[in-house]
């Protein structure tokens, strides 16, 4: 199986969505996420979370992170059609504007990913 990071995103922030939604809507919206996390099953590795504000840490600078990223999963399947296929039916896909980005996560190279951490 291969591993796949989810990343969820919407014309406004996480916690922008959190805090106008009422507590219906916030049920509603969570039910909606079960319901497409029970069909996934197996395929889930981590369900994930919203996202708050980040950071773009550069070489020589630190600035607020652009973007429209508001949360991630991690699941795992066969492939890239299989875990998009997956991700057809999701919850956050069928709001306007909002959309689901999906990207492969590649092993490591040679032996970097045999070795254990360093401790800093």
């Amino acid at each position: 199986m291969k591993k796949f990071l989810v990343l969820y995103t919407a014309p406004i922030s996480a916690r922008e969505q959190m805090a106008s939604a009422t507590p219906e809507q916030a049920r509603a919206g969570m039910e909606a996420w079960m319901t497409w996390a029970r069909k996934a099953g197996d395929a889930i590795l981590d369900l994930g979370a919203p996202l708050g504000n980040g950071q773009t840490v550069a070489q020589h600078s630190v600035k607020d992170a652009a973007g429209n990223i508001s949360g991630y999963s991690l699941l795992q399947a066969d492939s890239l059609e299989a875990v998009t296929k997956l991700l057809q039916d999701h919850p956050h896909g069928r709001m306007p504007d909002f959309a689901i980005q999906v990207f492969e996560c590649l092993p490591m190279p040679g032996e970097i990913a045999n070795r254990p951490p360093q401790a800093a």
